[in-house]
């Protein structure tokens, strides 16, 4: 294929070219006499015939170059070859969550103006179903049956399809710039309504490149992604992909049993998850004494890494090491901490109010802090640079940073800022987040600029506080919600205890909030809190089960009943 052309499917062609062998992808599909997991494995040579015969399959039924294809398809094979099959057709894949609700994503169909379905049987029911959402769409294609390829078809294409430019034009990855658009992939929404998040061939070549300088993957390597669209770096950067046992519309009800059983038997060395994904396996570790020796990284990200977890996990990686990525959607990685730099450090500042280190810039990416601002910046120059060690907005740029999103002028507008001073127009992102850098170059993530409470003596920021408040021993996570107009907000806290029965009464709640007003007079950012409520089960978001919808909160607590550690209030 020609060395200019930027499709992001050449890479599967490369891999299939130089590890032809090595298995690309393993599916579950029971369990064999022994016990152990039974996967359907499909090498690299096999997965990018797979990949050749999908795109043949969808050029045959009608399926152009540039086409927007919205795909509801199930994760591992059908997900990973039909994605591949889209980029090198030319046509932009649109993925979209499908656990965020049925309103939501009908939106999000709407706004993005598929020109094409590609679904399982379901998704085309509801396709005529919702018929008004689904306007655009001119053709449906059917997803392949079964989950999983016939191995004996799939073998038997290998020499019919050729995996280099050699071959057919039509299966070989048509001619893309950095530029042209590659896929739009949806945010989880978690602070506002989901957005279609434009990348480029181009963006999608620096990410993978961030991903294999900064964490040293080599292909050879085996993955268990937790977050099944993880799934499509891997055949970029040569790694086995493992299908985890998971539903991904409910990551919650993972069964940390077969995901350990997975990363043993398979010698996982890899694997990306949320940190409420990796906590339930890291408490399942505990409590049996398992080791993971072949895990050489996790990634966990999604939220903030609670600080007991980076102890949790220790035990678990004798020979590996957890790292927490930071980034969006828009702009993946940003940054970068592992394990040692926080359990050395800043694990304590975080306990004492300090925010949560997110590690330090990487070197493509060029990180900035500006005073807050809830309105659109059109230039760099319109904002104002905050020194080291005061906390504003987190913006950054890098070549694998989103410059628009997809049909959303307003919301393209209130997330970037043009910087022309370099000579060529390059552009910002504006994370949404809240945080400093400190005098050594690292960043600090202090909350959601959208989930800040504004009270009468300032300003406080969930991640400033909310830590301070998890140390409590019967608490499982809390949130800091803000009531009332902003500027005069009064603060108050969410708990969702370890156990129900610690707040089953009036009673046991009203104790439970003078213990932790006892923690929160031990910090200036938590002093002026006194106002308590809990819940059985926070709402999250579907895509890490880890983010708060603190929002969603602060609405539900207008109606609920709070507690003071005062019991005359």
């Amino acid at each position: 294929m020609p060395t200019d052309n930027a499709n992001i499917a050449r890479h599967l062609a490369c891999m299939a070219e130089r590890q032809p062998a090595v298995a690309a992808l393993k599916i579950p599909r029971g369990r064999n006499r022994v016990g152990n997991i039974d996967y359907l494995t499909l090498s690299f040579a096999e997965l990018a015939a797979e990949v050749a015969a999908y795109q043949a399959d969808f050029t045959a039924r009608g399926v152009r170059p540039t086409d927007r294809v919205l795909v509801m398809v199930r994760p591992g094979l059908p997900l990973i070859a039909s994605a591949f099959a889209l980029f090198s057709l030319g046509a932009v894949p649109i993925v979209i969550d499908p656990g965020m609700g049925l309103k939501s994503f009908l939106a999000c169909v709407t706004r993005s103006q598929p020109r094409v379905l590609l679904g399982i049987p379901l998704a085309r029911v509801i396709s005529h179903v919702y018929r008004n959402a689904f306007r655009t769409v001119e053709l449906r294609v059917p997803a392949r049956s079964s989950a999983t390829a016939r191995k004996r078809s799939v073998t038997a294409s290998v020499a019919s399809i050729p995996l280099s430019a050699g071959g057919r034009d039509s299966c070989a990855p048509a001619a893309t710039a950095p530029t042209d658009l590659a896929a739009i992939l949806f945010t989880s929404g978690s602070t506002g309504a989901p957005k279609g998040v434009c990348y480029t061939h181009g963006m999608f070549d620096a990410q993978v490149e961030l991903i294999r300088a900064t964490y040293d993957i080599r292909p050879g390597e085996i993955d268990l992604p937790l977050l099944p669209l993880f799934a499509l770096f891997n055949p970029a950067l040569g790694m086995t992909t493992i299908v985890p046992e998971i539903d991904p519309s409910r990551p919650a009800t993972l069964d940390p049993r077969k995901i350990v059983q997975a990363i043993r038997q398979e010698n996982v060395t890899n694997s990306f998850g949320s940190p409420t994904l990796w906590r339930k396996i890291a408490v399942h570790c505990k409590s049996l004494h398992i080791e993971l020796p072949t895990m050489r990284r996790v990634l966990c990200a999604g939220a903030p890494v609670p600080p007991d977890l980076w102890d949790l996990m220790t035990p678990v990686l004798p020979h590996g090491t957890l790292h927490s990525p930071y980034g969006a959607t828009e702009a993946l990685p940003v940054s970068s901490i592992s394990a040692p730099e926080v359990l050395t450090g800043t694990a304590a500042a975080t306990a004492q109010g300090a925010g949560t280190c997110v590690g330090r810039p990487l070197p493509a990416n060029e990180v900035k802090i500006i005073a807050l601002r809830d309105t659109p910046i059109k230039t760099l120059s319109a904002a104002r640079e905050q020194p080291v060690g005061h906390i504003g907005e987190i913006i950054v740029r890098g070549p694998s940073v989103t410059q628009a999103y997809d049909h959303l002028a307003d919301a393209t507008l209130n997330a970037k800022i043009q910087d022309d001073s370099s000579g060529r127009s390059t552009v910002w992102h504006r994370l949404g987040d809240v945080g400093y850098l400190d005098n050594e170059g690292r960043l600090w993530f202090c909350g959601r600029k959208a989930e800040r409470v504004e009270t009468a003596q300032g300003p406080l920021y969930t991640e400033q506080v909310e830590p301070l408040l998890n140390a409590h021993a019967h608490v499982r996570r809390c949130a800091l919600i803000g009531l009332g107009e902003p500027g005069r907000q009064r603060p108050a806290v969410v708990v969702e205890p370890l156990d129900w029965t610690d707040a089953k009464t009036s009673s046991d709640c009203r104790r439970f909030a003078r213990e932790l007003r006892l923690l929160a007079r031990n910090c200036r950012y938590t002093e002026g809190i006194n106002l308590f409520y809990f819940i059985k089960k926070f709402p999250v978001d579907v895509r890490h089960n880890a983010k708060i919808h603190r929002l969603t909160l602060a609405r539900w607590a207008q109606t609920a009943k709070g507690y003071t550690s005062d019991p005359k209030r």
